[in-house]
């Protein structure tokens, strides 16, 4: 059988943290929901198995941050780690919508989701919601090969000018690349370019909002949260299932 350190690093590479502290967090986002649906504070504690409730009280604003009469106007995005290709991903959803989909090792990670939440007013906790499968077998399929574009409702969470250089990201077909110039030009701010490189950088949709698809004004290949390789690879697969090849064979 396996020993009980493998499935203790089995657990903390699959989840991004230890299974108490997974437990902790989903005893948490339980009693938050109890909060949220009426339930009085310390009765949601009990509830969800605290003994002592300034020991839940302290547990709680450790982790969200504020009391959870204050958290409690927020909504609950559950957070869950995808596998691809590429490596994990983590995802972030709500019933209705998706809200972020990064990868783990992400340059600046927890600022973005920090950003997310605050814009947003979201509060994470681990677990998952219909649109985490739907994002899953979404994304299987694009590094498959067999799909070219996402149909999911987003939550893109910026500026009204983010939101116009996003919307662009989205009008690039699959395939093809544009410049940074070039969605300058399509937003109608052709001098705002580095402007430009900032919204792509602070798009938290990866993959779904193809940011990927963005280059230098000479085709050649410039930042990435997610790694210069991973841009690479993103673009080479859809290069290559446009040419009839297998991704994988690529």
């Amino acid at each position: 059988g396996l020993s009980p350190s493998r499935v203790r690093r089995w657990f903390k590479k699959t989840h991004g943290m230890t299974f108490h502290a997974y437990s902790r967090a989903r005893r948490l986002g339980a009693a938050l929901g109890r909060v949220q649906d009426g339930e009085g504070v310390s009765r949601a504690a009990f509830e969800v198995g605290y003994d002592s409730l300034s020991g839940f009280q302290e547990a709680f604003r450790r982790y969200f941050g504020d009391a959870p009469t204050v958290v409690s106007g927020a909504r609950v995005a559950h957070v869950a780690r995808l596998a691809t290709p590429l490596g994990p991903m983590l995802a972030a959803t709500t019933d209705d919508r998706v809200h972020l989909v990064e990868f783990i090792d992400r340059r600046g990670l927890q600022a973005q989701i920090r950003r997310v939440g605050r814009r947003s007013r979201l509060v994470f906790t681990p677990g998952s919601t219909r649109l985490t499968d739907a994002l899953q077998a979404q994304l299987g399929e694009y590094f498959e090969g067999t799909r070219r574009s996402f149909d999911l409702p987003l939550a893109p969470a910026g500026s009204d000018f983010q939101a116009s250089v996003w919307e662009a990201l989205l009008a690039i077909p699959y395939g093809e690349t544009r410049s940074y110039a070039d969605i300058a030009k399509s937003v109608g701010r052709p001098a705002a370019v580095r402007a430009v490189g900032s919204a792509n950088g602070a798009n938290a949709l990866a993959v779904i909002i193809p940011c990927h698809r963005v280059v230098r004004a000479d085709g050649s290949l410039s930042g990435y949260g997610g790694g210069v390789w991973r841009k690479r690879r993103l673009l080479e697969l859809e290069q290559a299932t446009l040419e009839g090849q297998s991704p994988a064979e690529h």
